[in-house]
């Protein structure tokens, strides 16, 4: 099989976006598959026979060339998937895949794997804000110089910098909280024609879409999604929330650095000037900002769809949407790194005039901020 094309030499913080790689979409694609064989086993009354074996398949195994070479031979991967499942099932190959079509594999589980995927992220985002929220705190008194416009402005303080910091990692979780994740099943044209005929049952359509979701902890939409790309222009946007607001941190951290006011305690090595400390992770995470916007921009020119599935539009999505998530995880963790490496530089002859005014209202940023940071994070702790 050929070498990956893509395994990390210039994705310095790609390890962490394996959770949205082509071996976690494929381990979604056959859990689907998967799923669907389930739920038509609970249809058609199967699954309450004596001696019933749920049908199971081995993602490991399926040949990598192979699909590689049915997809593009087909245009998608499902149809040399399938081929290799039924191998997998064997005599009861006849139960893999039924009425179902390419779309509803493919969607299902990239929805799946944006679930994974977002989870991972708001969880180092959750972890980025707590840091912010404690030094917010600390450092609610320290005077900072701020700027508008690149130049020097007017007496704040740092712990009203990181309050702001704050806020807006706390809306990127707010966004993450209200995102459903729905499973897409419709057929061939999105009507469930397939599935009626099949199982000669009318509500057959409804029944499998509600057992395929709850056995992928997905949501059922109570219909067919499939032209209408709402749920994934939904996740989409979800996903550069969390990297432009990653990003905007990382911006300011790399100013803050050129300023000498924060520096990162660990890394930034350079190959020219070794008395040099890059700040690394606000590189990272500025630059990963910056990539979004296009990705994000493919998604939503890709809902403009057609027809029963529109020639183009949806392929175009799959790579954009996947590598949304990966920036995703990647700048969530990198902040999560970022915020608890930072050091407060302490310059020698360097004063801010902030008055008691100044404090006050500096002051008054950061326990707003803490205080809606807390009120978002109070559900979480009772869950645990």
């Amino acid at each position: 099989m050929a070498e990956p094309f893509d395994w990390g030499l210039l994705e310095p913080a790609g390890a962490v976006g394996v959770p949205a790689g082509d071996d976690r979409v494929l381990a979604a694609m056959v859990a689907v598959e998967e799923a669907l064989v389930g739920a038509w086993d609970e249809l058609d009354g199967s699954a309450a026979q004596p001696g019933y074996a749920p049908l199971g398949f081995d993602a490991a195994a399926i040949d990598r060339a192979r699909l590689v070479a049915g997809a593009r031979e087909a245009g998608v991967p499902v149809i040399a998937l399938v081929e290799q499942l039924r191998e997998q099932a064997g005599a009861h190959a006849g139960r893999v895949h039924r009425g179902a079509t390419s779309q509803d594999i493919v969607d299902s589980a990239l929805v799946l794997v944006s679930r994974e995927s977002l989870s991972r992220a708001r969880s180092a985002l959750a972890a980025a804000a707590a840091e912010l929220a404690t030094r917010a705190i600390r450092s609610r008194a320290t005077p900072l110089l701020a700027r508008t416009l690149t130049q020097q402005a007017e007496p704040t303080t740092l712990g009203a910098a990181l309050a702001s910091w704050l806020d807006a990692v706390v809306s990127a979780l707010e966004v993450l909280d209200r995102l459903e994740y729905p499973v897409q099943l419709g057929g061939a044209v999105g009507t469930g024609a397939a599935f009626a005929r099949l199982a000669a049952r009318a509500d057959a359509p409804q029944t499998l879409r509600a057992g395929v979701a709850a056995r992928l902890g997905l949501s059922d939409p109570g219909r067919a999604w499939h032209t209408d790309r709402g749920p994934v222009l939904a996740i989409a946007d979800a996903a550069a929330r969390v990297a432009a607001v990653a990003g905007r941190v990382g911006r300011d951290l790399g100013l803050a650095a050129r300023d000498g006011v924060l520096l990162p305690a660990t890394g930034g090595g350079s190959s020219a000037m070794p008395h040099k400390q890059n700040p690394v992770d606000a590189v990272l995470l500025t630059a990963n900002s910056l990539r979004a916007p296009g990705l994000l921009a493919t998604v939503h020119t890709a809902a403009l769809s057609s027809d029963a599935r529109p020639a183009g539009e949806w392929h175009a999505e799959w790579q954009a949407w996947r590598e949304l998530l990966r920036i995703a995880i990647e700048s969530a963790e990198v902040l999560a790194h970022a915020i608890p490496d930072l050091v407060v530089v302490e310059r020698a002859g360097s004063t801010v005039n902030a008055d008691a005014a100044d404090l006050a209202s500096a002051g008054a940023v950061v326990d707003a901020a803490v205080a809606r940071y807390r009120a978002h994070a109070e559900p979480d702790r009772e869950a645990h």
